[in-house]
């Protein structure tokens, strides 16, 4: 997002000097100070040009008072608070460069904090000050709340914006930064408390006439007490962490015989993820959709919606993709929804951004409370796109002691928008998270920075206030796709195993869900990634699903619908085995330019037979069960080329035309039809022998003009794999680390007899576990694993002999 008129993003940096100043305090990294001062610049410059194509979030921020002046003259007094001169961000990754752009917008100084391993990540670079709090595990570094409030010290800052995760929702962090005379911006700690505890916020619910869902919601954890409830409850039921939110700590349990597992497990999680292991039983209801409002109230006792949200489609436990509005609700059932939010905030003495999470029956449309987050949600900006309005100014706004910018009636609803969360994991394993370098990245050119403003509606005393929220949304008023990029990484930034394995999210915003849908798959068609397995192939299927198309959701919509999410991989096409031969070739054999052509440029040695280039190679699937296939390529002129793809069924191509365009782009005439791709290639790791699995072997991501991502792989000649050896002998019952782990538990020992599908190793990654279980009868004859012990992707943890039949 560098500006195209280097000049004036240049001049922009120098008039805003007041702003973007260089911090007294550098990174405490080996980067020498002119290195970071240059790429401070670098990256102020390239947010600037950013901003640049929207001169409304230019403007000094005394010209955004004016969007005050109807609440503030409601209000005993007009008096306009200044915002904070400087705020420290309490997290990482897009969410804090998404807090830092705002800050910037409205001069405000930023100061950020990382872990060891974060020292290179975006939200450090961008920021005016970066501080490093400890090693990489969160409670070593993002959780201790002595290290973020020794840096408010150090720094100046005035006030800590928490982000989401971490200590957002962590009422003690917030009573000590009060003691301490530095402001947290989000709600009181009385109101996180009575909220954040998903046991408290159901009981204040029911005695407000607000129906819940059946379950326990008590403080004694007694694990027999629990499984006796769940008896009572009745199977299926949900275990679900008391704090925290992002399905941490979350278990759906069938059957009896699962739970106790289920509990350890789920306990274990929530105690990693939030520093509590307290969990409650609730019926778990198998058709719901997951419908959320979006709340926020000021220090004057003003509180509004902001609409609602619909979340349904998960997995995990966990929201991929969120919309706003939440198709097929009436007017009626909009209103209702957003005044029981309301109400649950007033009830609470609520301050600042919540969100009110209900389950609705698609069959019935009625709505249970589910539980309320005391912080910004990750989907925020979704809510943003179709009200025109920036929630992190309002949190600020609010934090400074201001009254909200506009009524309930004048907040407006325009259109609709999507958001689907770009992560780091494999879908079709379950969805694990992976990690590793992003060895390439290319996204969507963004058409904004924030969402494209939308003119409030005329404030008005006279209508009632559930007038005010009943409220169809305004599909009528024209409105120009457009799109924003949440991401706080770059290419080369290492996605690790310590955090959410969250990427990036990429938010859409349309005249109605139809072309916001259009806009959406157009954008995820670009987003092409290489180094880490992504999730943006099963978006792109998603968002063309017949059923999400039509807004048929539900939080089982995964489940419901796998066969067409999932379709069979089909073997690569010979067109595409050319094409990948073709670049492999023209990588090692360049076409030499005509107008510079000498015999020094263009005979690189002489052949008795000729001077034709021709080459064989064996390709094949990212499979290592897959056979590969041998492709012959003769060059006939300059650029020209005859192709054999020696298949089950041949396949030969003449006269074919191709060059590359850039290191990643090959240029193709085939069949008739000019076509450009991207090829990326992905070199094994030089320690890893030869061998017929496919991470030893070079890899080459195709992506089709479509942006539908195929791997393939470069068979090594035969020789090599005679040297090297075949990691695929291991015996039937091996169990390996399906990505970078740390072992949280080893529940079997040598000579130990286990059963298949018992459980033999607990893993945790990116804050989620995974058990794996024995896939054979047996006996233990090998445990190359320890509790507390990092593993790599791939590494033998145990191995069962399996019992002769």
């Amino acid at each position: 997002m560098i500006p195209t008129n280097r000049a004036a993003a240049s001049s922009l940096l120098r008039s805003s000097a007041h702003v973007y100043s260089i911090p007294r305090t550098l990174l405490a990294t080996d980067v020498s100070s002119s290195t970071k001062y240059a790429r401070t610049l670098q990256t102020k410059a390239s947010v600037i040009g950013a901003m640049a194509y929207q001169p409304r979030m230019l403007v000094h921020p005394t010209v955004s008072r004016r969007r005050f002046a109807t609440a503030v003259s409601n209000t005993p007094s007009s008096e306009w608070k200044p915002h904070f001169d400087k705020i420290l961000i309490a997290n990482r990754g897009e969410i804090a460069c998404r807090v830092i752009r705002t800050a910037k917008k409205l001069g405000i100084k930023t100061v950020a904090i990382y872990s060891e391993v974060d020292a290179n990540s975006l939200h450090v670079l961008e920021a005016d000050e970066a501080y490093c709090i400890g090693p990489a595990p969160s409670s070593e570094s993002y959780l201790r709340m002595d290290k973020i409030i020794e840096v408010c010290r150090q720094s100046g800052a005035q006030a800590v914006h928490p982000g989401y995760g971490f200590l957002s929702e962590n009422a003690k962090f917030a009573e000590r930064l009060a003691e301490e005379g530095i402001v947290f911006i989000g709600p009181p700690s009385n109101a996180i408390v009575s909220m954040g505890s998903k046991s408290e916020s159901k009981n204040i619910m029911s005695a407000a006439g607000v129906p819940c869902v059946p379950g326990y919601h008590g403080v004694n954890q007694d694990a027999d007490l629990l499984f006796a409830e769940a008896g009572k409850i009745g199977y299926p039921v949900l275990i679900k962490a008391i704090h925290g939110g992002g399905g941490k700590g979350m278990r759906v349990v069938s059957s009896p015989s699962q739970f106790k597992d289920a509990l350890a497990s789920a306990q274990r999680e929530s105690l990693k993820s939030f520093g509590d292991a307290d969990v409650l039983v609730e019926k778990y209801i198998e058709r719901p959709r997951h419908v959320e409002v979006q709340v926020f109230a000021d220090t004057l006792g003003n509180t509004v919606s902001l609409w609602e949200r619909d979340c349904s489609v998960q997995r995990r436990n966990q929201k991929i993709i969120e919309e706003a509005p939440a198709p097929g609700l009436s007017p009626d059932l909009r209103a209702d929804l957003s005044a029981k939010a309301v109400a649950a905030a007033k009830a609470v003495n609520y301050v600042g951004a919540g969100t009110v999470e209900f389950i609705f029956d698609n069959d019935t449309e009625k709505f249970y409370f589910m539980e309320m987050n005391t912080r910004l949600q990750v989907e925020h900006p979704v809510t943003e796109m179709v009200t025109g309005l920036d929630l992190v100014e309002w949190q600020l706004e609010v934090a400074a002691g201001n009254p909200l910018p506009l009524s309930q009636a004048q907040i407006p609803l325009v259109g609709h928008a999507f958001e689907a969360r770009i992560y780091a994991e494999n879908p079709r394993n379950d969805f694990l998270p992976d990690s590793g370098p992003l060895l390439y990245l290319h996204t969507p050119k963004p058409t904004h920075v924030f969402a494209p403003p939308i003119p409030s509606l005329p404030h008005t005393d006279s209508c009632s206030e559930l007038d005010s929220v009943k409220r169809s949304p305004d599909t009528s008023t024209h409105v120009a796709p457009s799109m924003r990029l949440e991401q706080g990484f770059t290419q080369g930034a290492q996605i690790g195993v310590f955090y959410d394995p969250m990427i990036a999210k990429l938010v859409v915003h349309g005249r109605d869900r139809t072309s916001a849908l259009r806009a959406l798959r157009r954008a995820l068609e670009q987003y092409k990634v290489v180094g880490v397995s992504t999730n943006v192939e099963f978006l792109r299927m998603l968002a063309g699903n017949e059923a999400f198309v039509n807004g048929e959701v539900e939080t089982g919509f995964i489940k419901k619908h796998y066969e067409d999410l999932f379709p069979a991989v089909e073997s690569p096409s010979a067109e595409l085995m050319a094409q990948a031969t073709l670049f492999v070739a023209l990588r090692e054999y360049p076409i030499q330019s005509t107008s510079l052509a000498t015999p020094w440029t263009t005979l690189t040695s002489r052949r008795f037979g000729g001077d034709v280039y021709e080459r064989t190679i064996s390709i094949q699937p990212d499979d290592a069960s897959a056979e590969p296939t041998r492709v012959s390529l003769k060059s006939i002129s300059s650029g020209q080329f005859d192709i054999a793809v020696h298949s089950a069924t041949p396949k030969t191509f003449t006269g074919v035309s191709a060059r590359l365009v850039s290191p990643t782009t090959l240029s193709t005439t085939l069949n008739g039809a000019s076509t450009e791709i991207t090829i990326v290639s992905q070199r094994p790791a030089p320690s890893l022998p030869a061998s017929r699995a496919t991470n030893t072997m070079e890899r080459l991501h195709v992506f089709s003009a479509s942006g539908t991502k195929t791997t393939l792989a470069v068979a090594p000649p035969a020789y090599l794999l005679s040297l090297g050896q075949d990691v695929l002998t291991a015996s039937k019952g091996a169990l390996r680390a399906p990505m970078p782990s740390l072992v949280v538990e080893v529940k079997v020992s040598i000579g130990d007899r286990v059963e298949k599908g018992q459980p033999v190793v607990v893993l945790e990654s990116m804050k989620t576990e995974t058990v794996l279980r024995a896939e054979v009868a047996g006996v233990v004859s090998a445990v190359g694993c320890a509790k507390g012990e990092m593993v790599e992707e791939g590494r033998e943890l145990v191995d069962i002999k399996e019992e002769e039949q």
